[in-house]
């Protein structure tokens, strides 16, 4: 599974700057989220996307599958 916030922020007419600002996180942690390169978020950081980007957490995730080599 990976976020697909920078599609929501797309569809919003937002930008990645509008959400950081918002959400108070460091920047490290802000842009491993975007940039899907966590395992795990707390809840506390889910609810607070979904707030600020008026969204469910089923709308914040893609399921993916990769090709075996």
């Amino acid at each position: 599974m990976h976020f697909r916030i920078d599609e929501i922020l797309k569809e919003k007419g937002k930008t990645r700057y509008w959400l950081y600002m918002q959400l108070g996180l460091s920047y490290q942690n802000f842009k491993r989220i975007l940039e899907n390169e966590t395992s795990s978020i707390k809840f506390e950081n889910l609810k607070a996307i979904c707030d600020i980007l008026e969204c469910t957490p089923n709308d914040l995730f893609v399921e993916y599958y990769q090709k075996k080599a």
